[in-house]
């Protein structure tokens, strides 16, 4: 069994800096309890007000956790939440931070992605984002492109650029971790985007096998897999439209993670990779609630920032 009090220590005590008089939620579900339970021992060394909230594992990512769930982390002044299902895209997620409760998110996350992917030097990760938010927060277009067809042309308008560091020191204060990407919720986006590397519920893919989507006027128009498809269409049955919003570009920013293990969590941070998202991005800057958020990660792409390609980080 993998040693999972070094990267809960790493967890508390370095990314989110929990002190002996802060409150701490743990959240956590029967399928990951293993890491919860690590996580609020390590908590529970630092602060005697920790406590451990376990629930049944959600059916779809940036579903709404139980409402005793949310009332945990909006009550706490720190929350970490290792759960099959992103808890990250939810309205809960984002009321705990209006609050003024500082956390991380672990969605989907494995015992081993929990000790390879904590084990990472984080200001080394934040200094990678800083410089990454140089070459495109002032954006108006973006444009990725890679041999396997990938033509994405996307335009932030006035949504701002964010940094996911995993540092998350501050009162209202959000990271997934492990951590590495700047990321936008983009007004408008068009063109064609084909994912080679992890998406869920494939993770991840054959060297031979493609996901291709096709976006026009910010809305996912065609997606080639059947799987997929199925989960957007029953999305749509409930939010519309919604469920097809194209909800977020993101750049991968950490040096650590030097190849794909088939984890979005930790593949969408991969150094040298982008990922683009269907679905929900109220939680990231955007104004569209869906219940749900899938991430496809693309490698080897090139960027073109206002015309001007710019480097990747690399490992």
């Amino acid at each position: 069994m993998a040693d999972l009090t070094t990267p809960a220590t790493t967890a508390i005590e370095d990314c989110l800096a929990v002190t002996s008089g802060e409150s701490v939620a743990v959240v956590t579900d029967d399928k990951r309890l293993p890491i919860g339970e690590a996580l609020y021992e390590v908590a529970s060394d630092v602060t005697p007000d920790a406590t451990l909230v376990r629930y049944q594992p959600g059916d779809q990512h940036g579903a709404e956790p139980p409402e005793p769930v949310a009332g945990a982390m909006a009550h706490s002044d720190v929350f970490v939440a290792p759960t099959t299902k992103s808890l990250s895209h939810t309205r809960a997620r984002t009321k705990a931070c209006d609050s003024g409760a500082r956390g991380a998110t672990l969605p989907g996350i494995t015992e081993e992605v929990f000790t390879t992917g904590l084990d990472a030097d984080y200001e080394s990760i934040a200094r990678e984002c800083e410089e990454m938010l140089e070459l495109v927060s002032t954006a108006e277009e973006i444009r990725i492109t890679t041999e396997l067809g990938t033509d994405f042309l996307v335009r932030p308008g006035e949504r701002t650029w964010n940094a996911d560091t995993g540092l998350v020191h501050e009162s209202g204060d959000f990271s997934n971790l492990p951590a590495g990407e700047v990321f936008v919720s983009p007004e408008d986006a068009e063109g064609t985007y084909v994912v080679d590397g992890t998406m869920m519920p494939h993770g991840l893919l054959d060297d031979d096998q493609t996901l291709r989507f096709e976006v026009k006027d910010g809305y996912v128009t065609e997606i080639s897999d059947p799987e997929i498809r199925e989960q957007v269409e029953a999305a749509a049955t409930e939010v519309g439209d919604a469920a097809y919003n194209l909800a977020e570009l993101g750049i991968g920013t950490n040096l650590a993670v030097e190849s794909l293990v088939g984890s979005v969590l930790l593949d969408e941070k991969a150094a040298g990779t982008v990922h683009i998202a269907i679905g929900d991005d109220a939680g990231i800057g955007g104004d569209t609630e869906a219940p749900l958020h899938l991430d496809g990660i693309i490698r080897d792409p090139t960027v073109v920032v206002d015309g001007d390609e710019i480097e990747l980080p690399s490992p």
